[in-house]
């Protein structure tokens, strides 16, 4: 079943939906970024190989009763500028000044949960509450920053020899991005979304990893965090979940039925509901 508020989105003409690009100026790069509707700020941040549009479903119902801003990641989609970790934390605190919001809800996909939950740990007092989806690992043993589930040095190998659509084709068989939704609209969206990459990060020299995490510091955010989980995601990703969960203090856990690692696209009426509910809930608390 098409989820109700989704498909006009999904299923409108690139053209009509470009014409709701914004570009953030910083320095000799831009940011591509998207506010829509009026509310409490939730500001969505993606996941590695995707930009904004992934969050299509998002915006066309949860704009509908908040204010939703979706920004492509330096270096990702459409923004210019090299990929760097460090960067989306700087570039995030730019985009909420520049929009004047104070304080948002950050809700960060896979590689994005790092930036959000470093940017909260940096500036609590601009983060009303946090959701964290498909976070990768933290622990002790990855320090480094790496993420088990992503064979990077195999990926950049293969995009220098043999070009960034050899990788995308390669891409788009791993889990993470295979699909549990049948609805053409989601499958064609994500495979725009895909073709765009432009695989900066895996053509560059490699930099050095960046943003670790002290599992230690999670327990001085005194935030209220949500963390989600597709209920088909991968084994590590939903262990990593349960790891945020028992150590972040004002934690709660939601697992998404029937999607896997990119379950605001298999499933985002209940996505959507989830998140709706949480930010809600904050408000209520907040007044």
């Amino acid at each position: 079943m098409r989820p109700a508020g989704a498909a006009s989105e999904l299923a409108a003409p690139v053209t009509s939906m470009q014409a709701l690009d914004q570009y953030l100026p910083l320095g000799d790069i831009r940011l591509r970024y998207r506010d829509e509707g009026t509310g409490a700020a939730v500001v969505f941040v993606h996941g590695w190989t995707l930009d904004l549009d992934t969050w299509n479903p998002q915006s066309a119902e949860l704009s509908r009763s908040m204010r939703v801003v979706r920004i492509d990641r330096r270096g990702f989609g459409l923004s210019s500028g090299r990929p760097s970790l460090a960067d989306d934390v700087s570039d995030l605190q730019a985009l909420l000044g520049h929009l004047q919001i104070d304080r948002a809800t950050l809700v960060g996909m896979s590689q994005g949960a790092r930036v959000a939950l470093t940017f909260a740990l940096r500036f609590p007092e601009r983060v009303a509450s946090l959701v964290l989806d498909g976070p990768p690992n933290y622990s002790s043993d990855s320090k480094s920053g790496a993420d088990e589930d992503l064979p990077l040095a195999c990926y950049r190998e293969l995009a220098r020899k043999s070009g960034v659509d050899a990788f995308r084709r390669v891409w788009r068989s791993h889990p993470f991005v295979q699909l549990q939704s049948a609805e053409p609209e989601t499958r064609e969206l994500l495979a725009r979304v895909l073709g765009r990459y432009p695989g900066l990060d895996l053509l560059d020299a490699p930099s050095t990893p960046e943003m670790p995490i002290d599992l230690k510091s999670l327990a001085t955010l005194r935030l209220p965090v949500l963390v989600i989980n597709g209920q088909f995601d991968s084994r590590s990703r939903r262990r990593a979940g349960d790891q945020l969960y028992r150590a972040l203090p004002l934690a709660v856990r939601a697992l998404i039925a029937d999607a896997g690692h990119l379950a605001n696209l298999d499933n985002p009426r209940a996505y959507n509901e989830v998140i709706r509910a949480f930010v809600q809930r904050q408000s209520l608390i907040a007044a």
